[in-house]
């Protein structure tokens, strides 16, 4: 266990050393978490010089709650999808796995890296929100574990399944990486409930453990109601997504490592 271990961490400092090195990349991690919230922020403030005190203090709520809870997934996500890409772009797939580091390790690894990217970049506009806008989403209190957790756990499925794409069909899956969560955000109900959703698609919004966060946190936010169906259903969908995340990068490891792709890729 202590080897795995090593190994895990050996390939998790390798990428804090590029970070540690390079401030142009912390702040990149901060970057985009923080200009988002600013955009919604401003767009809080001015409905709220439209609205009663009330209805604006529930909008800029539901606005900024939900903008920074959808960063911990796409942060989540693109954390392990980007450190994937960067083994790749330097051509170190294949001494990688000369190495005696197994797939589930270098996983491990890239789901460390996430955690962190996700802290770094999330946590400051978590912050900023308080000093600005006096949102204060730890007010949540510890439920705020779960939401993060859950929002986490699909966010490394979604990179999975894009890593696994990446390993079938190289380069050319790559912006998979950047733009395929946007595609899942209108029906993960991140600044408006499920039932404004169409009839016809609301089936893709239950099924994803996203829209039962978000659901959950308006119900904490503005009716300080903890929907605990809500989160059991997050928890269970993750399961299922995150399984078939792991079966497809298996499948498609196995599929590279075979055809030689592990050594060529990035070339």
């Amino acid at each position: 266990m202590s080897a795995a271990l090593n190994r895990i961490w050996g390939l998790m400092y390798r990428h804090l050393a590029l970070y540690r090195g390079s401030w142009p990349r912390l702040l990149e991690l901060a970057y985009w978490p923080i200009l988002q919230m600013c955009i919604w922020g401003f767009t809080a403030s001015f409905l709220a010089s439209r609205m009663s005190a009330g209805a604006a203090e529930l909008a800029g709520a539901a606005l900024l709650g939900g903008v920074l809870l959808w960063e911990v997934t796409l942060r989540s996500q693109m954390g392990l999808s980007i450190s994937f890409l960067e083994e790749m772009w330097s051509r170190n797939l294949g001494h990688i796995f000369v190495s005696p580091l197994r797939p589930y390790e270098m996983i491990a690894a890239l789901i460390g890296m996430s955690v962190i990217r996700m802290l770094i970049g999330v946590i400051p506009a978590i912050l900023l929100a308080w000093a600005f806008y006096a949102f204060n989403l730890f007010a949540v209190g510890p439920v705020l574990v779960l939401f993060f957790a859950n929002l986490m756990i699909f966010g490394w499925a979604i990179a999975l399944s894009v890593v696994s794409l990446v390993l079938r069909h190289g380069a050319g899956a790559e912006p998979l990486a950047w733009g395929v969560l946007f595609g899942l955000a209108p029906f993960s109900a991140v600044f408006y409930p499920v039932s404004v959703l169409p009839m016809a698609v609301r089936w893709i919004a239950w099924i994803l453990p996203t829209s039962h966060v978000f659901e959950g946190m308006r119900g904490m936010l503005l009716d300080q109601t903890l929907l605990w169906g809500q989160l059991a259903a997050a928890f269970g969908l993750n399961l299922v997504w995150l399984f078939g995340a792991v079966l497809l990068f298996n499948w498609q490891f196995r599929q590279a490592r075979l055809s030689g792709a592990l050594v060529s890729m990035g070339e």
